[in-house]
C-alpha cells in the first residue's frame, strides 16, 4: 500500500513519484507490470494527471518504460539503469537470505539442460542468421512450426503454424487476447479463486470482471450462464489455485456455452505437461469445432521461466483481428532464442526434457507428500497434489495464520498463501517442491512442520 499524504506540503505527484521507486526498488523486478494510471487515481481518490506526472518522472529515470496499449513496465534495463543508487531497501534485501524457500513455480537450477542449450545456441549463431531485418511479428515460423507438433501431439490441439503467436512470457499473451477482444466485449468471466494477474490486465483495457465459483469439477456453468461475460478465462486441465480438473462434461458444456453467445473461451493449459498421477484430458480446444476457443500456454513451468517464452493459438476468427493490430509485425521474442528454442524442438532435446522433468517432479512431489503426511498427518488436509509444481494445504484444527507468517519470518522460511495470488476467499498454504533439490525436501517439510504445529490455536 503506497503512503499518500494529502496534507503533506510535499506536492502529491513527487509523493508518488517516490513511494512507487521505493516499491520498484525493493519489491519488484524487471518485467513486472505496474498498475494502470487510471486504477491508480481511483486507490487512492488523486487526480489522473497526478499520477500521470509521478509516471513520467519515473519513466524519464529509467526506472520504468511505458509500451503503447499495454501498461507500464519496471525497465528491462533496470539494474544497470540504477547501478549508482542503490538503497538501503535492495542492501537489505540482498543481506537477508531464507532457509528454505516454498516458491510454488520453480524449477531447481539444475534442472535446466544447460550444456545442450548452449551447444544448440552456438549452432545456430551463423551467418544464417539474418540480422539485417525485421523479425515476423507472429514468430519465427520454424519455431510455430515445431511448437504446433508439440500441441497437436501432446495435447490434441487443433493449430499450424499460421494460428499461432509467439509471446513473450504469460502477461505478454494476455495482453494481446485482450488487445484483441476489447472492441467486441466488454466483460470477462473468470474463476474464482482465480489469477490475478489475468484480472488486472482485462481491467487495464477496460473489462468488467465476473467472478465465477468454482465447484468439484470445475467452472459453475449456470453461474456463467446468469452472468453479462461473452468470453470467459479457464485453466481447465489443473485449476489455479485449486487444483480442480474440469470434467470432460463440463468441457462440452462451455464450448456449447461459447457457440450460443458468440463469444470465446480462454484456455489456460499452463502446467498440462506436469501430470503426476493421471494423463491429463486433452486440451479444450482440441475439442472445439466451432472455433471458440483461445489456446494459451508457456514454457516457463516445465523448462525455464527465465526465457519468457509462451505462446497464444488463435482461432481463425481473431486472426484477422490481429493481423490489424499496430505492433502485429513487431517480434516479441528475440530472434537468437527463438532460433534456439526451434533447434531445441526440432532435435528432440524437449521431449527428452520433458520426460526428465516430470520423472525428477514426480520424485520430488512424492518426496514431499510423504514428508508432509509423516510430520503434519493429523493436523493438515491436502486441498490439491499430483500436478504442478507445489502442494495445497489448510489446517485441520483452529489455526493462527498472522502468528504463522511470523513465525515465517522469524525462522527464515519464505511461505506463500493462495489468497494473495488469486484474490479471492479461498485458502491454503502453498508448498512449492519444484525449486528444491530432492535431499533437501525432508529438513524442509521438518522445519515447517514446527513453525505449522506452533500456530495451532
Amino acid at each position: 500500500m503506497l503512503k499518500i499524504n494529502k496534507n503533506d506540503s510535499k506536492p502529491l505527484h513527487i509523493q508518488l513519484y517516490e513511494e512507487l521507486k521505493k516499491d520498484i526498488l525493493s519489491a519488484m523486478k524487471a518485467g513486472d507490470k505496474l498498475p494502470s494510471i487510471r486504477k491508480i487515481a481511483s486507490t487512492y481518490n488523486i487526480s489522473k494527471i497526478t499520477v500521470e506526472n509521478a509516471y513520467s518522472q519515473l519513466v524519464v529515470e529509467g526506472y520504468i518504460e511505458s509500451i503503447p496499449k499495454s501498461g507500464f513496465f519496471v525497465s528491462e534495463d533496470l539494474y544497470s539503469s540504477i547501478a549508482l543508487e542503490q538503497t538501503k531497501e535492495i542492501k537489505k534485501e540482498k543481506e537477508f537470505e531464507y532457509l528454505y524457500d516454498f516458491y510454488p513455480a520453480r524449477l531447481s537450477s539444475d534442472t535446466f539442460p544447460l550444456k545442450i542449450w548452449k551447444r544448440v545456441y552456438n549452432k545456430v549463431i551463423n551467418d544464417s542468421l539474418h540480422f539485417g531485418k525485421y523479425q515476423d511479428g507472429q514468430g519465427e515460423f520454424g519455431l510455430r512450426k515445431e511448437i504446433s507438433k508439440y500441441l497437436i501431439e501432446s495435447r490434441g490441439v487443433n493449430c499450424n503454424p499460421s494460428s499461432i503467436v509467439v509471446c513473450s512470457g504469460f502477461p505478454n499473451a494476455t495482453s494481446l487476447i485482450a488487445r484483441i477482444l476489447k472492441d467486441e466485449y466488454k466483460s470477462l468471466a473468470m474463476e474464482n479463486p482465480g489469477y490475478y494477474i489475468v484480472k488486472g490486465v482485462f481491467e487495464d483495457y477496460g473489462f468488467k470482471i465476473d467472478k465465477i465459483p468454482i465447484e468439484k469439477n470445475g467452472l459453475d456453468i449456470k453461474f456463467l450462464e446468469n452472468s453479462n461475460s461473452k468470453i470467459v478465462y479457464i485453466t481447465p486441465s489443473h485449476q489455479y489455485p485449486t487444483g480442480v480438473t474440469t470434467s470432460i462434461s463440463k468441457r462440452i458444456k462451455l464450448l456449447e456455452w461459447a457457440k450460443l453467445n458468440d463469444g470465446y473461451i480462454i484456455e489456460d493449459d499452463y502446467d498440462s505437461e506436469l501430470s503426476f498421477v493421471n494423463k491429463p484430458i486433452p486440451s479444450m480446444q482440441g475439442l472445439d469445432k466451432n472455433q471458440r476457443v483461445i489456446y494459451m500456454g508457456t514454457f516457463s513451468k516445465s523448462f525455464s521461466p527465465a526465457i519468457r517464452v509462451s505462446y497464444v493459438v488463435l482461432p481463425n476468427t481473431l486472426l484477422e483481428k490481429y493481423n490489424l493490430l499496430y505492433d502485429s509485425s513487431i517480434s516479441r521474442v528475440d530472434l537468437t532464442l527463438q532460433k534456439t528454442l526451434e533447434e531445441f524442438m526440432a532435435k528432440g532435446f524437449w521431449e527428452k526434457h520433458l520426460r526428465k522433468i516430470r520423472t525428477i517432479n514426480k520424485k520430488k512431489h512424492n518426496l514431499m507428500k510423504k514428508a508432509i503426511e509423516n510430520y503434519l498427518g493429523g493436523y493438515v488436509n491436502i486441498l490439491s497434489e499430483g500436478a504442478g509444481l507445489n502442494i495445497n494445504i489448510y489446517p485441520k484444527t483452529n489455526f493462527d495464520w498472522q502468528k504463522f507468517k511470523n513465525l515465517g519470518e522469524e525462522n527464515k522460511i519464505k511461505l506463500y498463501f493462495a489468497s494473495d495470488v488469486s484474490g479471492g476467499d479461498w485458502e491454503a498454504c502453498r508448498l512449492g517442491f519444484g525449486g528444491f533439490k530432492e535431499n533437501e525436501i525432508e529438513n524442509a517439510i521438518k522445519a515447517f512442520s514446527k513453525i505449522w504445529l506452533e500456530s495451532i490455536i
